[in-house]
């Protein structure tokens, strides 16, 4: 087990790694819930795969499993109090109460945000304190914006759209 010193100093060499914001959502028995998430990331194109990470103590990652459905939706630039709220413990009623959102294939998305995605829950893996799911994208959209990025602890945003000057090999 890793000791609280060794759990500070990873959280501030990870920071380095710029990551984007997204709300995770799923809709259970009561309604809707969701989490802050920036743990995700694109797995396979073929079949189209995504992987996202869940707090094992989240709220959310019961309806996930009910449903075996789930929605990301990737923050604007501007979102950076929605991620807040939905970080928070608030109750999930209220924290839905603030945003517009709609259902899409039977899965809460947020209207606003800059891109979303529905997936079908594929599998689960254990992960530490987190628990890793593979979620097989069965639909999504996007929008014109700029995100919402987490970078050392904190919450900025890019501020020059350029590429760089390196490019990729062909």
């Amino acid at each position: 087990m890793a000791s609280a010193q060794e759990q500070r100093r990873y959280r501030e060499v990870i920071g380095r790694f710029a990551t984007g914001v997204a709300i995770i959502t799923a809709e259970g028995r009561d309604g809707p819930g969701g989490l802050t998430a920036n743990a995700l990331c694109s797995l396979s194109l073929d079949p189209l795969l995504l992987l996202v990470c869940f707090d094992n103590t989240a709220r959310t990652l019961p309806m996930i499993r009910d449903s075996r459905r789930f929605a990301v939706s990737v923050l604007r630039h501007d979102q950076h109090e929605l991620s807040g709220v939905f970080a928070s413990k608030r109750p999930e009623a209220e924290k839905f109460a603030a945003v517009a959102h709609h259902l899409e294939q039977g899965v809460p998305v947020l209207d606003d945000a800059l891109a979303w995605l529905v997936c079908d829950l594929r599998e689960e893996h254990a992960g530490g304190d987190h628990t890793i799911g593979v979620g097989a994208v069965t639909a999504m959209a996007h929008q014109a914006g700029v995100p919402l990025v987490w970078y050392r602890g904190d919450y900025v945003t890019i501020a020059d759209e350029r590429r760089a000057e390196a490019r990729l090999p062909n």
